[in-house]
């Protein structure tokens, strides 16, 4: 049996990757677990967690899963990301797929152009159709100072554990990232010892599995979740 572990981001919930869970379901058997890490999800409720919390949150769903099944799958979106690394590096998996890491995080030059166009749009009238403002606009004074640390805190913790990995890995990552720059993979390729696959999307945002390239990243997991699994990985970064 196959398992596979799906890790939200910082400040989001299982919804962020709704659409590849929904897929994995529909094309296999495998057993799948979206953990919400606490204080996350639509009713955020950030300041009274920490981030060793999300760390055992994590670690309890995967040693759960790993008793079920003889293959684990780890995926992680965004913070989410560096969590699946830190459990690839610590405890092992069969296949890792990081999507938008924040192995460095916060690109402020592109984040002001998505505030800018916020502004723009919210005078013409079409706030309610950026994509941004539909995912993001829920969070509006629920994410105080405390919680930005201890997301801080997590990426450092779980970073040193890149340096062990061993299994195959995907990363996915947007060229239009307002939030983790796309240059992350570079940094992501330095740290983590074997070949890792990259693939790049030149229109995608941050959530990338909610954009408009969706069908093809959630299609590009799925496939390489499915695909036999070989001893070494291509250093390849196709374009999408």
């Amino acid at each position: 049996m196959i398992g596979v572990l799906l890790i939200h981001g910082f400040t989001g919930g299982p919804h962020e990757l709704a659409p590849l869970t929904e897929r994995l379901k529909v094309k296999t058997d495998w057993l799948v677990e979206v953990p919400t890490l606490p204080g996350h999800g639509f009713d955020l409720d950030l300041s009274p967690h920490t981030h060793q919390e999300w760390i055992e949150t994590v670690e309890t769903a995967y040693h759960g899963l790993k008793q079920r099944v003889e293959t684990i799958y780890i995926v992680g979106f965004s913070m989410g990301g560096m969590l699946a690394g830190y459990l690839a590096g610590k405890y092992g998996a069969d296949k890792l797929v990081m999507l938008s890491p924040s192995r460095k995080y916060l690109n402020l030059i592109k984040l002001t152009k998505e505030v800018t166009q916020l502004v723009k749009d919210r005078i013409v009238g079409e706030l309610e159709e950026n994509f941004t403002y539909k995912h993001y606009h829920h969070k509006q004074g629920k994410i105080p100072l405390k919680a930005y640390l201890e997301f801080v805190k997590c990426v450092k913790v779980t970073e040193p554990y890149l340096k062990e990995i061993t299994n195959p890995t995907l990363v996915l990552q947007g060229m239009k990232d307002g939030l983790v720059p796309y240059q992350t993979t570079h940094v992501l390729d330095k740290d983590i010892p074997i070949d890792i696959d990259v693939i790049y999307y030149l229109d995608s945002k941050h959530m990338i599995c909610l954009g408009d390239d969706q069908e093809v990243v959630v299609g590009s997991v799925v496939d390489y979740l499915m695909k036999p699994a070989h001893k070494k990985e291509t250093t390849d970064t196709p374009l999408t």
